[in-house]
């Protein structure tokens, strides 16, 4: 299941166009240019693995509300953190999404995206889409939001399942075990555990 999860989130976790498009374009039409854009990424040849992952991540950033995504995770503790650790807890988490899907490239081998609906509820939405493997389609939701003109991500339902439902879990019981700091601790290992395995 890791392995897929890795593999669905290099293909299509990855959103990536100008601002300015988003003004004219639907959820769906976002997804659909962004998904292109890494899947040139991907496949442009006169870029190492190394260039590959920081033009990805550049697409990554400016994409992901991570910030929103740090919130929903934290859930209730949330609220019960100063600026300083929410600022700390925002900028591992993105490093740990980063470091634990985007940089997987090796596991891209030209799966294709279906985009199968989109659920617009005023300014939020729900682009439902299909990953085309040899083995099995997968579905892939992704919950949008409006922000500034543009769409953002805050939320990716793999299979039935959110990837933040699945981090609030494990990370409210660290919490409750070992404090926010344990947590921290905890997510710094793992960065450092991931970056020296893709290195």
């Amino acid at each position: 299941m890791l392995k897929r999860l890795l593999l669905l989130l290099v293909t299509g976790f990855t959103l990536g166009v100008s601002a300015s498009s988003f003004a004219q374009n639907s959820p769906t039409d976002d997804i659909r240019a962004s998904v292109d854009t890494i899947i040139a990424i991907l496949n442009d040849g006169q870029l190492d693995r190394a260039g590959k992952r920081s033009k990805i991540s550049e697409v990554v950033y400016k994409r992901f509300d991570f910030r929103a995504m740090s919130q929903r995770t934290l859930a209730t503790n949330w609220r019960k953190t100063t600026d300083a650790e929410k600022d700390k807890f925002v900028d591992l988490f993105s490093k740990l999404i980063e470091n634990s899907y985007i940089g997987k490239l090796d596991s891209y081998t030209n799966e294709k995206v279906d985009y199968t609906g989109e659920k617009l509820d005023g300014r939020k939405a729900v682009v439902e889409t299909l990953i085309i493997t040899t083995s099995a389609d997968i579905p892939v939701d992704y919950r949008v939001y409006q922000k500034g003109g543009q769409w953002l991500i805050y939320d990716v339902i793999i299979e039935g399942v959110s990837l933040i439902s699945n981090y609030r879990s494990s990370y409210q019981e660290i919490m409750k075990n070992e404090g926010f700091e344990g947590l921290l601790t905890k997510m710094q290992a793992k960065i450092d555990e991931l970056a020296s395995t893709s290195s």
